[in-house]
């Protein structure tokens, strides 16, 4: 089943975030996900030891450049969908795992400064595709953007990634109090408590935007996948 991959050498883009909201998304629609937390921080990981993680949902947290290819064919082959967060560095761990994707996500957030570190992002999976000689879907994913304001400097980002051959996803993960409570309280958007977190509905349609993209992404791929309600 797909491997949908996160990568960014830039810490704070939103890789973890985005990973968690993709994976407790497809739970809720009853697929079967694994999250392979590879990152030495283990954001995660400690997200899931919090209430309301869905039942559906596994974290694999001890990886390494040794396990992580036969981590993610082990996940594959028991779990509708298999989701890599990987770790902020170009590394051996980060190349084994993109060899492995059927979809790579570049998170990055709308400055000139983040985008440079996405293109650092497309370099690196390039060449890896070179080395493992095949070709590896990737898009770019924008996160902490403001819903109501799309400055000029987001829109030229986002001129300047469509004249490549990374395509840009349609939506956006917005900057939404909601995606930050999913961490401190646990499970995900939709088992947040409205008395504490504000506008959980529309950070729920948000989430779920993104997670049907994702699978479109890899609809068209033609790649078997288990039905998403």
């Amino acid at each position: 089943m797909p491997t949908i991959v996160f990568a960014s050498p830039k810490g704070g883009a939103g890789k973890s975030t985005a990973a968690v909201l993709l994976g407790t998304e497809l739970a809720a629609k009853g697929g079967g996900v694994t999250i392979i937390d590879a990152d030495p921080n283990r954001p995660v990981s400690r997200w899931a030891k919090r209430p309301n993680k869905p039942p559906s949902l596994n974290v694999i947290a001890d990886v390494t450049e040794e396990t992580i290819i036969p981590q993610i064919e082990a996940a594959a082959a028991h779990s509708a969908f298999v989701i890599v967060d990987l770790e902020g560095t170009a590394s051996m761990t980060v190349g084994f795992a993109l060899s492995r994707a059927d979809l790579v996500i570049i998170p990055t957030k709308g400055s000139m400064l983040d985008a440079a570190e996405a293109v650092k992002a497309i370099k690196l999976l390039r060449a890896q595709e070179k080395a493992f000689r095949r070709k590896i879907p990737a898009t770019i994913l924008f996160t902490q953007t403001n819903p109501a304001i799309r400055p000029r400097t987001l829109r030229h980002i986002e001129t300047q990634f469509e004249g490549s051959d990374v395509p840009v996803m349609k939506t956006h993960l917005f900057e939404r109090d909601a995606y930050r409570a999913v961490f401190m309280f646990g499970g995900g958007v939709a088992s947040l408590d409205p008395a504490a977190v504000s506008n959980i509905k529309t950070a729920k349609a948000n989430a779920e935007s993104f997670m049907r993209e994702v699978v479109a992404c890899l609809k068209a791929q033609q790649l078997p996948l288990a039905e998403v309600a």
